[in-house]
């Protein structure tokens, strides 16, 4: 891969990326948009959509663009842990053991149909989530300092579903939806691929690095700059509370899910052009960073009650500090 051709003001590069990505995937933009401060952040995303809408395509378009290594792993129920996280093998040329490493070390780990395999190999990714490191034969091997899992999954009513382990879903900085495209995004798709585009050579689409490493190191410092007041610091604080008081509501928030939504919300000022987070910014990102933290009682969901409405309460119930 050629070397970036990247502004050096870091929010340029950023904003490069996302008209670089368009040149292989039409519109989810709001998409696209999610995994950017998802690598701001160092976190994690969980994509869901069913099959074909380009979930892939836009991890890989991401990693070209980013001049990034990627890696996929197709989760199967026969997947182990050690297909991911890697393992010690014999060397019958030197008659020693030695670690194989997984596809887990990698900059962007694609986890494609993750809930497809059972949760033990699910959890093979715990540890490299929030330690940035797998252990093997009782030692820990460092993952390289730009690293996110990209995990696809189908829609949990799928057949041959596995329902991901809460621990695991706190883990994902966002939840982002891929939906079918609409009409007119639909028909631009078809004349793409009728005007000869291939998604698997990225390169004769014309997508080219145009921001690397040290730009996205850039952009992390100066988003660790931005300034957050405690108007909006509590402002974040009710909002997961009031997930936590619901009566629908088995499992709300999390501690960890409202450092998440303020992390994710000072990522998105700074690619807005601002110093500082105003309570818009949080309820722009409350959807993606929450929706999959909270865990509705069975008898709530019999009467009809979704995630997405109860969040849509909360936002229109809490006061928004001004």
């Amino acid at each position: 891969m050629t070397a970036p051709t990247a502004p050096t003001d870091p929010r340029q590069a950023l904003v490069a990326l996302r008209s670089e990505v368009a040149k292989a995937i039409v519109g989810n933009d709001a998409a696209v948009t999610g995994l950017i401060l998802a690598l701001l952040c160092r976190g994690h995303v969980l994509l869901e959509g069913v099959p074909g809408v380009a979930k892939t395509l836009l991890v890989r378009t991401l990693a070209t663009a980013l001049d990034l290594r990627t890696t996929r792993v197709q989760f199967t129920p026969d997947l182990m842990p050690g297909d991911v996280t890697g393992s010690i093998v014999y060397d019958q040329h030197t008659a020693e053991f030695s670690f194989r490493e997984g596809p887990v070390f990698t900059n962007l780990l694609l986890a494609d149909e993750i809930n497809r395999t059972p949760p033990k190999t699910q959890s093979a990714l715990l540890e490299a989530m929030e330690e940035r490191q797998v252990s093997v034969d009782g030692k820990p091997r460092l993952l390289p300092e730009v690293f996110a899992v990209i995990a696809t999954q189908n829609p949990v009513e799928y057949e041959g579903t596995y329902p991901l382990p809460e621990a695991q879903l706190d883990r994902f900085l966002l939840k982002l939806t891929m939906p079918a495209p609409s009409r007119d995004d639909e028909i631009a798709v078809l004349t793409r691929h009728a005007g000869g585009f291939d998604p698997r050579d990225l390169e004769a689409a014309g997508v080219r690095p145009v921001a690397g490493v040290a730009e996205l190191s850039a952009a992390r410092m100066a988003v660790a700059a931005v300034t957050v007041g405690p108007e909006v610091t509590g402002y974040v604080v009710d909002l997961c509370r009031a997930t936590r008081d619901a009566p629908p509501v088995r499992l709300g928030v999390s501690p960890r899910g409202a450092t998440a939504l303020l992390s994710v919300a000072r990522a998105w000022a700074w690619l807005s052009g601002r110093a500082y987070v105003t309570p818009d910014d949080v309820k722009t990102l409350a959807r993606p960073a929450l929706r999959h933290r909270i865990e509705l009682r069975p008898e709530a969901e019999l009467e009809g009650a979704t995630v997405e409405g109860l969040l849509d309460r909360v936002l229109a119930t809490v006061p928004v500090p001004r």
